[in-house]
């Protein structure tokens, strides 16, 4: 093995170090920001419906290849790469604000434009800073190992630029049809984008569908087998535990936490009351569970790291280092880590103390080294980042209240270092699988890092005014943005800090997660359709069904990776997600500004089910019209 590893040839990059090409350009970065504002924007407005984001690094890539080599006739891939490494900092900032932040507005503590930008912008950084020292030993020496799997599909993408062009028409017509669909449904209202019919025999028993462009992509985008296990969940909420309730309360009385007689509430209302509970003990079990799942890695992870910290102490020589070896200064960032973390402490803003100061430093650091390992192994979608916030949130209110904190100020100082912690761990995830892709392509680690900070600041300082505008037009927790993960985070802290949890309702819902993992099926995808209106659950579930058809029926690409057969699929339904979230947001925009838009009913249910099915088969023909080319 040592005769193996002594006569191994050294990585050779696709772009020499020895040679310059332009990289961190004054086009790249303002390209990078425009995007990273946009996909930022569509990855809040998705979380906030389903909880999940979607990556932007691929789409990034082929609209800056035709923009930069298509229409500016520049010949680039270094900057290319520094688009989507901005890019994807919009999306990892809008994961951690949304799946926690929204919370503070659940409780009235209206947080303000300022007070947002400081916690996202604080942990977004430090998500880079505690990276940067990782980045030799994970990204470098474990090149073989740890394959960065989004990282690696997007460097492929990049080598095969002369695809660019065709590829991101994919990605603006699904931003133009994602975007007419979203005016003509909820701006102009010519047809209802929520349909719903009653089940007869069940009491309270409905089915329905949100039929929206962005759930549809999603569907596609995870497959058939995740929006099945969503699915499963919405029906046994919306057509057991729903009846089921409705049925054992029919003879009148309330029933905490609900303050009205069962036998007066529809479905929405049993759901809201009651079935959210039962949710949310279901996907906070699942999350821990997939924690628990990666805790072999995570020692593994955190052993392997620091042996290879200390191992690589000797290798930071003064000598000049070739331009794909250089990182920032341990100069910089070390006393800018610092920086932050007293900044956490003692800004009014943010006002964390030195409990929350130590906390995110102990668990920023232990859960991004944990992130950046875990999204090397098996990629960034199955990254238990929920999982790890729910634990930093378990332990940082208990100890808060030991020191006796409590009330609103407790439980929003609480959410406050989760939040950072969250969004550190979001970006620590992406840089990583950034990082990978430029040691591909031949970046330089230091041009990517600085392009990382610039599109946390760039969609740091937007991201705030994101939520304040779709909380204003439409309020967080609602049916139309039900925002599930920060709902989750605040029930967790709540309950801690206040004890006035419905326990019963949470157990149960843990209860129901438990035997999920015992029949072998992943709980979290369950219990997040659980959780969330099946409403939302069934058009993935459609997305889902469109992938299958394509690929059962498109046989005469059987014998390239199904990854490369779905590709032109995932490029059209980021443009559709895209596409309907900034007119989502457009339209939120106008109802703040009081603004009504003129309404042209043209049908009913009937007509939205036939338009959304005409969608559908319409992805699946685009994904299938043009066979893909390997180069």
């Amino acid at each position: 093995m040592s005769d193996n590893n002594h006569n191994k040839q050294p990585f050779k990059p696709f772009i020499s170090p020895s040679v310059r090409p332009p990289e961190l350009t004054i086009t790249a970065i303002v390209i990078g920001i425009v995007l990273a504002i946009i996909f930022g924007a569509a990855n809040a407005y998705l979380g906030l419906i389903i909880g999940m984001t979607i990556s932007a690094s691929i789409p990034a890539a082929v609209i800056s290849m035709a923009i930069i080599r298509g229409v500016l006739r520049r010949n680039s891939i270094l900057e290319n790469n520094i688009v989507q490494t901005i890019t994807t900092a919009g999306e990892a900032v809008a994961a951690g604000a949304i799946f926690t932040l929204p919370a503070l507005f659940l409780w009235k503590a209206n947080p303000g434009l300022f007070k947002i930008t400081l916690i996202v912008l604080t942990g977004g950084f430090l998500g880079v800073l505690f990276m940067i020292p990782l980045r030799r030993l994970l990204i470098v020496k474990e090149h073989d190992r740890l394959p960065y799997p989004e990282g690696t599909a997007c460097a492929q993408v990049l080598v095969a630029g002369e695809e660019g062009g065709g590829r991101a028409k994919l990605v603006f017509g699904g931003l133009a049809i994602g975007g007419v669909f979203k005016l003509f449904a909820d701006g102009l209202k010519m047809f209802p984008s929520e349909i719903e019919t009653k089940i007869a025999g069940l009491r309270n028993g409905v089915l329905g569908m949100d039929t929206l462009p962005s759930l549809l992509s999603v569907g596609f985008i995870v497959g058939p087998r995740v929006g099945a296990m969503m699915a499963a969940g919405g029906v046994l909420a919306w057509l057991v535990l729903i009846p089921m309730i409705s049925f054992f309360g029919q003879s009148g009385g309330a029933i905490a936490p609900g303050t009205d007689p069962i036998n007066t509430l529809d479905a929405w209302g049993i759901w809201d009351h009651y079935i959210r509970y039962i949710g949310a003990g279901a996907v906070a079990t699942g999350g821990l569970i997939s924690l628990v799942r990666t805790l072999p890695m995570l020692w593994s992870s955190l052993t392997s790291t620091f042996q290879g910290i200390q191992g690589t102490r000797g290798d930071d020589t003064p000598v000049e280092l070739l331009r794909t070896e250089q990182d920032l200064s341990k100069k910089i960032t070390l006393p800018a880590a610092a920086v932050l973390l007293l900044f956490a402490a003692f800004m009014p803003q943010i006002n964390t103390g030195i409990i929350g100061a130590l906390g995110i430093a102990v668990f920023g650091f232990l859960f991004v080294t944990v992130a950046s390992r875990i999204v090397g192994a098996i990629g960034s979608s199955s990254s238990p980042v929920s999982g790890m916030t729910i634990a930093t949130l378990l332990i940082v209110t208990s100890v808060y209240r030991a020191f006796g904190y409590s009330g609103m100020d407790g439980m929003v100082t609480a959410l406050t270092v989760g939040a950072i912690i969250c969004v550190a761990l979001a970006i620590a995830g992406d840089i990583s699988q950034d990082l990978k892709t430029g040691y591909l392509v031949g970046a330089t680690p230091r041009a990517q890092q600085v392009a990382m900070l610039i599109g946390i600041l760039g969609s740091g300082l937007v991201i705030g005014w994101v939520l304040l505008l779709l909380n204003d037009a439409y309020g967080f927790g609602t049916k139309e943005l039900p925002a599930p993960k920060a709902v989750l985070m605040k029930l967790i802290v709540e309950g801690i800090m206040n004890a006035n949890m419905p326990w019963d309702l949470v157990f149960i819902g843990v209860a129901i997660a438990v035997v999920i993992e015992l029949l072998g099926i992943e709980a979290l995808p369950v219990a997040v359709g659980i959780y969330l209106p099946v409403h939302t659950s069934t058009p993935i579930l459609l997305g889902g069904l469109v992938r299958w058809a394509y690929l059962r029926f498109q046989k005469r690409n059987a014998d390239q990776p199904v990854e490369e057969r779905v590709e032109r699929g995932v490029l059209l339904c980021s443009g559709l997600i895209a596409g309907e979230s900034l007119i989502g947001i457009l339209i939120a925009a106008l109802v703040s500004l009081k603004v009504t838009l003129p309404a042209a009913t043209l049908g009913g249910p009937l007509l939205a089910l036939l338009v959304f099915l005409a969608l559908a088969v319409w992805v699946g023909w685009m994904s299938g019209r043009e066979p893909q080319r390997k180069t």
